[in-house]
């Protein structure tokens, strides 16, 4: 009823193939230095020099070879640019955690803390909800 296959089968095992495999620990370390480097991008955009430098470095020390950096700008406002470090600093910490950097991890956790300063500051109190308070929205309404 049905004809057998006379050529060999174009769909091959993985372990077969003649490609690099890369170790987890390859894959953690190039998207951690991926995170790093959006980050540096953002933070050499809010012109914070110092905190740039230190995230150039780790960059470097996981990549082998000092970033390369250029100053283009994305004319956002100055909460975006902290969110988005924010965010950013966030997604490396959970990499960095995962690979058990520590130094990497620490770096991550101080750009989230003074990003989510830095916000304080810029976002004005009455902005925010109050979490202190029940939520006093009834369900369904908007």
């Amino acid at each position: 009823m049905y004809e057998p296959i006379r050529t060999k089968s174009v769909h091959a095992l993985a372990d077969d193939a003649d490609f690099p495999h890369r170790s987890r620990e390859d894959e953690l370390r190039i998207q951690l230095s991926g995170h790093l480097s959006a980050l540096l991008a953002v933070t050499d955009e809010l012109g914070l020099d110092e905190a740039a430098e230190a995230v150039a470095g780790q960059i470097g020390r996981l990549r082998g070879a000092p970033p390369a950096r250029h100053a283009g700008l994305s004319g956002a406002d100055q909460a975006a640019l902290h969110r988005r470090a924010l965010a950013l600093a966030g997604r490396a910490l959970v990499v960095a955690a995962a690979r058990a950097d520590t130094a990497a991890a620490i770096l991550s956790a101080e750009r989230m803390d003074a990003h989510t300063a830095a916000l304080a500051e810029l976002v004005p109190e009455r902005s925010l909800p109050d979490r202190s308070l029940p939520d006093q929205r009834l369900v369904g309404a908007h």
